[in-house]
């Protein structure tokens, strides 16, 4: 009785699909809750095309990214970083090295990382060496050691 309308998903929908799919739904479905919250529009040709620009740009810019990051991760694989902190006895450090220190420290050798993809399940509160690894975005991980040595 009721046709069916094709709309273009401009997000992810559950149980639906995925942003930038065509997809045949109700046409009240569309209506009244897909096209008032913006999560599709109606595929006309124009909204077609113009669908399919923004895929393109997107799969440019990831593939710009993971270039980019795996540019870092080549820096980053079997580096050793040195960082020299205060210990006491037993090799126990006053303190303890984080990922804020790991990063000042790729900072001074060139290498701009955010200390959030720095990930480091625990800092560090003894001297000794120490593989660390990194989130580049893109799917992209980098791993390093950290030598921590007593100043």
């Amino acid at each position: 009785m009721a046709a069916h309308v094709h709309v273009i998903l401009r997000r992810d929908v559950e149980k639906l699909g995925h942003a930038g799919e065509l997809v045949r739904v109700r046409p009240g479905f569309a209506r009244n809750y897909l096209l008032p919250r913006s999560l599709a529009v109606i595929a006309t040709d124009s909204n077609v095309k113009q669908v399919e620009h923004e895929r393109k740009l997107a799969v440019a810019t990831a593939a710009k990214q993971k270039s980019v990051a795996e540019g870092v991760a080549a820096q980053v694989n079997g580096l050793v970083v040195e960082i020299k902190a205060q210990a006491g006895e037993g090799d126990k450090l006053f303190g303890s090295v984080g990922t804020r220190d790991i990063a000042e420290a790729l900072h001074k050798r060139g290498i701009e990382l955010d200390r959030k993809d720095i990930e480091l399940p625990n800092a560090i509160k003894a001297l000794g060496e120490y593989d660390v690894a990194v989130r580049l975005g893109s799917g992209v991980t980098g791993t390093f050691k950290v030598k921590v040595s007593a100043s």
